[in-house]
C-alpha cells in the first residue's frame, strides 16, 4: 500500500477526518480520535494503527512491524508497519479497519450519533 492508497482507504470510513500534522504525516481521525497515521520511517511510508491486546503482541513479531514510536512508548497498543516485508495490503487494510472500530467504539453513543458513526457490533 502506498500513501495515496492509504488516504483513499481511510477516507471510506464514516466521519473520517484527514489532517496533515507531525512533520507532514497524513493523520486520520474519527470523532476527533486518532485511528491511523501515514508518516515516514527512513524515507519510506510507515503506517501506524491501534491494535488489540493479542494483535499488539503477535503482529510486532512480523518482519517490518514494530511498536509505534512515541505511542507505544507511552503504554498505548499501537503498531507501525515500517517496511515492505510487513503486512500484505489486505492485512494492513484489516488492521486499519479494526483500529477504526476500536477507536469509535470508545466514543459515547451521543458522539457516534453526532458524527454518523455506526454503533459497534455486539460482542459474541
Amino acid at each position: 500500500m502506498n500513501r495515496s492508497e492509504f488516504n483513499k482507504y481511510c477516507a471510506t470510513f464514516p466521519a473520517a477526518e484527514h489532517v496533515v500534522q507531525w512533520g507532514n504525516s497524513d493523520v486520520w481521525k474519527a470523532g476527533g480520535k486518532l485511528f491511523a497515521v501515514c508518516g515516514w520511517a527512513d524515507g519510506k511510508d510507515a503506517f501506524t494503527f491501534k491494535a488489540g491486546e493479542i494483535g499488539f503482541e503477535v503482529l510486532q513479531e512480523r518482519p517490518g512491524v514494530r511498536p509505534a514510536p512515541y505511542l507505544a512508548s507511552r503504554g498505548m497498543k499501537w503498531l507501525q508497519q515500517f517496511a515492505d516485508d510487513g503486512l500484505s495490503d489486505a492485512e494492513l487494510r484489516d488492521c486499519i479497519a479494526q483500529s477504526y472500530q476500536m477507536v469509535t467504539a470508545g466514543l459515547s453513543k451521543k458522539k457516534r450519533g453526532t458524527f454518523g458513526i455506526p454503533d459497534p457490533a455486539p460482542k459474541a
